[in-house]
């Protein structure tokens, strides 16, 4: 058996302290209570991005396990496969984004208070959960993580091996070399953008910007910057990677008929070698794996190839955050569903991801070989006070959207030569239309 290694993580902020706790200060039998009339009901809708789970029966397993605790909660699930911009755009209607959803991340934190109830203090909520603080407004907290992540590079073991490669790149160079190893010496696409999907351009990129800088607060000097992609800052070092994977031809030959669900079944049977993505990922390809016959101990995930005088860091941080529609017509019931879902379910468990309840002690065993490896892990910082969803901001006002996919799109449409432009004129645009964006915002 797999040893379980014990949660000891360097955060540059809320380091855990692992002790075991109750859910905000409420068990599921107070939440009943807290009705008027001493029972919880109603109808709720929950908006999802885990198409899987909704085709493979996992929510409809957890809504029979809800409903035996809530009989008289009926739960809807709506799993939505382009979930960012759909939800966004449903958000422009009060009762529109159902009402307990995974908030998209391109809202701000300081539009919290607009769309969703608040949960309680950061003071109440840390008591009993991980990744609460570099999310909450005016130190109230609006959303609970589903589970937490790390970040960097999902690979198969075998087309590796194949390939001849035995050590993991550490560096973006030794990454390339790697990647174009395994062009030469096996059938896999070294690489895979998932370009025509999108989003595994957007987040599963940047949130790699933290651990490329080794510390917690590389988000928020990016939010103050005006040029953060000159050379050597942590968005050219990623950025730069990916536009050269694609220039150098270790991609997909055809990025516009890209297609994630496809794309786990490919890589679990060595047609594809390699992408970026979180840790959360792990579990869904391994079950892939196990669908396709292929052995799920070949999915293995690597630090982003990048070190800080010979040491690698990574970001851990919570998943998609579960909030409320403040517009709700069934607070308890949401409220119930959602305590339901970070506490009493095993969402966290089966997707490999570490518990936002600090009643588990236990890291996911898909991270042990960082642990093993010796990467620092660490959480992001809080904003500075006055600059909560700055960041978000000026990727507004830029047109940067570094939460989403548009951006790494053009620049991998400009890296293959279907857009004008090379890697330097690329970089010096987003420079000045991020610059233009700190420059107005704050000074």
């Amino acid at each position: 058996m797999a040893r379980k290694a014990t949660i000891s993580l360097v955060a540059a902020a809320t380091l855990t302290s692992l002790m075991l706790g109750a859910c905000s200060g409420s068990s599921d039998s107070d939440a009943a209570s807290s009705t008027s009339d001493g029972t919880v009901s109603g109808d709720i809708t929950f908006l999802t991005n885990r198409t899987d789970l909704d085709k493979d029966g996992t929510f409809d397993r957890y809504v029979e396990e809800f409903n035996e605790t809530y009989p008289d909660v009926k739960v809807t699930v709506e799993s939505i496969t382009n979930y960012e911009d759909e939800v966004r755009t449903r958000m422009n209607t009060p009762n529109g984004y159902g009402d307990v959803l995974l908030i998209p991340d391109a809202v701000g934190v300081d539009q919290y208070h607009d769309f969703f109830t608040s949960l309680g203090s950061v003071s109440e909520l840390e008591e009993d959960y991980r990744f609460v603080s570099d999310k909450a407004y005016e130190d109230q907290v609006y959303a609970l993580a589903v589970g937490g992540n790390t970040f960097g590079v999902l690979y198969n073991k075998a087309v590796w091996e194949e390939a001849g490669l035995t050590d993991l790149p550490t560096t973006p160079d030794e990454f390339l070399t790697d990647l174009q190893a395994i062009k030469d010496n096996t059938d896999a696409t070294p690489y895979y953008t998932n370009y025509k999907d999108g989003w595994p351009l957007g987040g599963q990129w940047t949130d790699n910007f933290a651990g490329v800088g080794g510390n917690g607060d590389v988000e928020n000097e990016m939010a103050t910057d005006t040029s953060p992609w000159d050379e050597g800052k942590p968005a050219n070092i990623v950025d730069g990677l990916l536009y050269d994977i694609v220039a150098q031809g270790l991609s997909e030959t055809d990025p516009l008929t890209t297609n994630w669900e496809q794309s786990k079944s490919d890589f679990a049977t060595g047609k594809i070698a390699t992408m970026v993505l979180g840790s959360w990922s792990i579990a869904q390809f391994q079950e892939a794996a196990t669908d396709a016959g292929a052995d799920p101990e070949d999915v293995g995930f690597m630090p982003f190839p990048s070190n800080i005088d010979g040491k690698q860091y990574a970001k851990i941080g919570g998943d998609r955050r579960l909030a409320i529609n403040v517009n709700t017509k069934s607070p308890e019931a949401a409220q119930a569903w959602l305590e339901f879902l970070v506490k009493d379910s095993d969402f966290a468990e089966i997707s490999g991801m570490i518990s936002p309840s600090k009643a588990v002690t236990d890291l996911p065993e898909n991270l042990t070989a960082l642990q093993d490896a010796g990467v620092e892990l660490f959480e992001n910082n809080p904003s500075p006070e006055g600059e909560e969803g700055l960041l978000n901001k000026v990727a507004d006002e830029s047109q940067v959207d570094v939460w989403g996919n548009l951006y790494r799109q053009q620049l991998v449409d400009t890296a293959r030569g279907q857009a004008d432009g090379d890697k330097a004129s690329f970089f010096a645009d987003l420079n000045q239309r991020w610059g233009d964006a700190v420059t107005s915002l704050v000074s």
